[in-house]
């Protein structure tokens, strides 16, 4: 009988929603890396359910607007072809009604959206420069970790996407072509689409325009960590926040890789060997990013937003 109400009511809140707000600036945009943590850092954003939510809008598998869009579609700031700007609008304006999107959705009245994407770290930044004012964050977790629970749950590694597409490849990742196209291993390939769907954003944006969130830093310091997320979206801290902290979404308790009274940040260290992870911190040499997550489990916050373009 319960799980008969929560499908009905999934029925409810995702078709009979009313949302009043078409200004796209009522939107935040929640990027990452899949396996990173982004339903959780979404749970907490919106744990008094204040907005409505979106759930992986870009995704062109499941969501018939976006049938055009490559699966990890990287866009040029300048593009405005109404085939990618037309989809983006809708999402973002909150003018758009389909059954994967809007499954999650618990808000009948909203005028303030959430919309949640793993596939869509390379199209954030031409967002926001076709629809200025998006609240846009990036959410981080150690590669060693997502290529561990990927791998856990046979999830492809892509790379031939980003081979694929000639102005990323010009613009960002031909230093690395030779390197791509040798990753032999499904975790090397798994922390090489890490890197990628990380370092293009961070060669993008620029501090203050993209708000860089941890999921080990929302483990081993909550308050600190929130605090910044809500100061970056203009929101006060509810202490009740914090106990909701406590809970990591059904997505990562699903994870076999994280057990009762286990450690979230280390829990992955169990399964992968030693030379995984020097090989690992190898390949985020190659893209800068071994200065913001190394052998250690924990980030350096502070060299993450030092690769964030000056000018």
């Amino acid at each position: 009988m319960g799980k008969l109400i929560s499908k009905l009511q999934r029925e409810i809140y995702g078709r009979l929603f009313v949302d009043t707000n078409p200004d796209h600036r009522a939107s935040i945009f929640l990027a990452g890396t899949g396996r990173s943590g982004t339903t959780w850092a979404s749970d907490i954003i919106n744990w008094h359910n204040e907005y409505r939510y979106l759930f992986e809008p870009f995704y062109p598998q499941k969501v018939s607007l976006c049938s055009r869009f490559r699966y990890r579609q990287y866009l040029r700031p300048g593009n405005r072809d109404p085939v990618y700007i037309e989809p983006a609008k809708a999402i973002l304006t909150g003018r758009v009604r389909d059954r994967w999107i809007d499954s999650q959705n618990r808000k009948l009245v909203a005028s303030k959206r959430l919309i949640k994407d793993i596939r869509a770290n390379l199209l954030m930044y031409w967002m926001q420069a076709n629809f200025p004012g998006v609240k846009m964050i990036l959410i981080f977790r150690h590669p060693c970790a997502v290529a561990n629970s990927k791998l856990k749950l046979s999830w492809g590694t892509h790379l031939g996407e980003f081979l694929g597409q000639d102005e990323l490849m010009e613009d960002f990742l031909h230093p690395f072509r030779r390197e791509l196209e040798s990753a032999s291993s499904d975790f090397d390939k798994h922390v090489f689409l890490w890197c990628v769907e990380n370092y293009v954003p961070l060669k993008q944006f620029q501090r203050g325009e993209l708000h860089l969130a941890f999921y080990e830093t929302f483990c081993a310091d909550p308050r600190g960590e929130v605090e910044r997320l809500f100061a970056f979206l203009g929101r006060r801290m509810d202490q009740q926040i914090l106990a909701h902290l406590k809970t990591p979404s059904t997505m990562t308790r699903q994870d076999s890789a994280i057990v009762a009274g286990g450690s979230l940040i280390d829990s992955w260290r169990k399964h992968v060997a030693a030379e995984q992870v020097k090989r690992s911190v190898e390949i985020l040499r190659l893209f800068g990013l071994d200065k913001v997550y190394g052998e250690d489990s924990m980030p350096d916050m502070d060299q993450a937003y030092a690769m964030l373009r000056t000018s």
